[in-house]
Formats: structure tokens, C-alpha cells, sequence
């Protein structure tokens, strides 16, 4: 197995680095060969992923390769999904690709990948929101290996009860400040840009949305959420607790000192997502996993939730065996746990999500608070929407005027999505 892990090493550079020329070179589509991986020829079935991941996808891949008599080369590249479009455009990119849910919409609106043809059983054996979240209107495309959100982390000697709303949060978090048991009523990473992935929550509880719905399972970019009153709701509570209010968001926390703050005692709550949990850990505070509270006067505070997923590229050399490869070996639980031994990230598959759940309890309240949230908009227009409404927040927190401030962010993202 570990032999295996050298090779996909190797093969960084060279196929991929084939591969890519080739695409740029504007080549013919190439013919399906069977020559070993680093040999000079394009192996039966060509993975891409990220560099962490293709180490331990490998070893697992290797093991479908033996089974079904195939080569397979699995590769780590940096720029996905850029290279995998352009690769997969004209035919020199790889027949698989790993990534997250939120490329589906601009992959799809690319015609770079095609649905993931699933039994009914296969399909109920995911977490609902995980497979929600690789689906666009009825198609299905991409196995899902594992989820996340952000969720509340809480200092269960500085805040023992859980806070039932986002003001129960900062009552108790103000009276710890005021004691001097801590600095920060909550930490949450703003920074000067702002965090509207983090911020999430939040704006969800106060009515605002991004997208709305297409009627058909899908959303529709056509309506757009930023300026619309929800948004404006939510800008005012931002003020009200903000730089020039209560001081609860601040841009003084950002993305390299947020889990420090709650890690070193200094605040009683951080919301951020799975992976603080090891700095948490190692710090020995005592500590609790929570839902984010929402206000009290709003509906529920929904985090979006981020999904990896397998994906089969429309111009593949080898179709049949990436169909295989992600419909009939990615969705069991075998592969799954691996993943999850790699990168203990809630896994997607119901049946490895309760074993571990059983052995580790952060796991399991990652994941509860995960399956209550919202799929993170897999539509092309999600990449106009991140910086100007981060702008807007992180304005809106140092003082800026709530309402026009949200307004002209709303109006910035439709002007970049035209």
C-alpha cells in the first residue's frame, strides 16, 4: 500500500503536468490507453484531487485498480477546478475529480461533469443535507464523502448553560467580560475584509438569504437576497452590536487569532468549524459543542454546510469505469471511513457517521448541527457574492451606515454577476 503513496507522489508532476500541456495545446481527445501510471502512458482512470487528499485516495484507489484489473493514477493539483475545466474542455483531463459541493453549478454550467447515476438504496444511505447538497434540480452529481459547518463552541466553565438565543450568548458573555474572567463576549473572525461564510448564521436568523428558490429544487440567482429587507434586518442588528454598539463583532478578530482567543480562556464562545477542534484539544479547556443560537425575535440560525464529493468529468477518456469508480466503490463504507481516518471531518454516508458518532462525541455534534443547516449555494453567482457582502459587514461593524452599506453591496454583487 505504501508503495502506492510513493508513486501518486511521482506522478504529480508528469501526468498532470501532460495532461495540462496537452489541454493547452488544444490536442485531439486521446485514446484510452492501459500503460502503467508514470510510464508514459495515460492510465485507465485518471483522479484529480487536492494535494492532501491524494496521498490516502490513492492507497484506496490502488485497491479498485487490483479488483477490476485497471491502472489508476491518482493526482494532486493545485489550481482545481480552473485546470480541471479547461482540461476536461478539450478532452485531456482526468476521468474523476474530488472536490466541494459549491463548484457543481459553475462545473455544470460548463458541461465539465455529468450526473452520478445512483440506486435508491445508495442514495439513502447519505446524510440527507450531503446529498442535497451535490444535487441540482433532479440530477444528482456527485457522491458525497463529507460534511461540515461551523457551529458553536462554548467554555463550559466560563458559560455552563447553553444560551437558548443569540442575546442569552452575549448576557452571559458581557457579565464573564465584565468579571474579568475574559476578554471577548464571543469570537468570531471578522477581520478587515469581514467573514460572511462565518457571519452566516446570523444573517439566516435575521430573515436574510443570498438566493432564492428556483420552485424546483434548485436556486434561483435571479433573486437576489442582498439589499433585500431580510438583509437590511440583519445590517441593523450588525450595527446594533458592533464597533459603535455593544461591541460583540469586532474586525480586531480575525481568521489568526479567533480559535486562540477561545482556546486561551479569553472568550466564554467561538463559533468556527471542525478544524479548531484540535487547537481546542490541546488547550485542555473544558468545552461543548452547541448549535449557533439565533435571535430571539428571528427563526433558526442556519449555518451553510460544506460537502466534499466525487464527481465523473463529462469528456473522460474512461466514462464506464469513473461511473464505477464513484457509483459503486466511493459510496462504501470502506472508502468512507478511510477518508474519515485521513480527515475526521463528519462523514457523509449514515452508516460510518454512527460508528464514529458512537466513539467520538465531537463528531456527532458536528454533525447535528450540520444536518440542520443549508447546502452552501452551488450557483456560478456565489463567487460575486463573498467580498462585497464581507465588505459590507465588517463597514456595517466599524460604523458605517447599515442600510445604504447593505444596499450598495447588493447592488455591487448583481452588477458583478451580469
Amino acid at each position: 500500500m505504501h508503495t502506492h503513496v510513493r508513486r501518486a507522489g511521482a506522478l504529480l508532476s508528469g501526468a498532470a503536468a501532460i495532461l495540462l500541456l496537452a489541454s493547452c495545446a488544444g490536442a485531439p481527445d486521446p485514446a484510452p490507453v492501459t500503460g502503467a501510471p508514470g510510464g508514459g502512458d495515460r492510465a485507465d482512470l485518471v483522479i484529480w484531487t487536492n494535494n492532501a487528499v491524494a496521498p490516502v485516495l490513492d492507497e484506496v484507489a490502488q485497491e479498485f485498480a487490483e479488483d477490476n484489473g485497471i491502472t489508476v493514477s491518482v493526482q494532486g493539483v493545485s489550481n482545481l477546478p480552473g485546470d480541471f475545466i479547461t482540461a476536461d474542455d478539450t478532452g485531456f483531463g482526468p476521468d474523476v475529480v474530488v472536490g466541494p459541493n459549491d463548484w457543481v453549478g459553475n462545473l455544470v454550467q460548463n458541461g465539465s461533469i455529468e450526473p452520478v447515476v445512483l440506486s435508491a438504496e445508495a442514495k439513502d444511505s447519505f446524510v440527507p443535507v450531503a446529498l442535497d447538497a451535490v444535487t441540482l434540480g433532479s440530477q444528482v452529481y456527485g457522491v458525497p464523502y463529507a460534511f461540515e459547518s461551523i457551529v458553536l463552541y462554548r467554555n463550559t466553565d466560563l458559560a455552563p448553560s447553553v444560551p437558548a438565543t443569540f442575546e442569552d450568548l452575549v448576557s452571559t458573555g458581557e457579565a464573564v467580560v465584565a468579571a474579568g474572567a475574559a476578554e471577548r463576549v464571543l469570537s468570531l473572525q471578522v477581520g478587515q475584509q469581514g467573514d460572511a461564510y462565518s457571519m452566516q448564521p446570523f444573517y439566516s436568523s435575521a430573515g436574510g438569504y443570498l438566493f432564492g428558490a428556483d420552485g424546483k429544487g434548485g436556486w434561483n440567482p435571479d433573486d437576489l437576497g442582498v439589499g433585500a429587507e431580510g438583509s437590511l434586518a440583519f445590517a441593523q442588528r450588525l450595527a446594533e452590536y458592533g464597533e459603535q454598539g455593544r461591541g460583540v463583532f469586532t474586525r480586531s478578530i480575525t481568521v489568526d487569532n479567533a480559535i486562540a482567543l477561545f482556546a486561551e480562556g479569553k472568550s466564554p464562545y467561538l463559533v468556527s468549524g471542525p478544524w479548531a477542534l484540535s487547537t481546542i484539544r490541546t488547550a485542555g479547556i473544558p468545552y461543548a459543542i452547541d448549535a449557533i443560537p439565533g435571535f430571539a425575535d428571528g427563526g433558526p440560525a442556519q449555518p451553510f454546510v460544506g460537502v466534499q464529493a466525487f464527481y465523473v468529468a463529462a469528456h473522460g477518456a474512461n466514462s464506464a469505469f469513473a461511473q464505477e469508480f464513484v457509483s459503486g466503490f466511493a459510496t462504501t463504507d470502506a472508502v468512507q471511513r478511510v477518508l474519515y481516518d485521513n480527515d475526521p471531518r463528519p462523514p457523509a454516508s449514515r452508516g460510518v457517521l454512527a460508528a464514529v458518532s458512537a466513539a467520538d462525541a465531537d463528531t456527532a455534534a458536528i454533525a447535528a448541527v450540520a444536518a440542520d443547516g443549508t447546502p452552501m449555494p452551488s450557483v456560478p453567482q456565489m463567487a460575486s457574492v463573498w467580498e462585497p457582502l464581507g465588505r459590507a459587514q465588517a463597514a456595517i461593524i466599524s460604523g458605517a451606515d447599515p442600510i445604504t452599506t447593505m444596499q450598495k453591496a447588493g447592488e455591487a454583487i448583481a452588477a458583478k454577476g451580469e
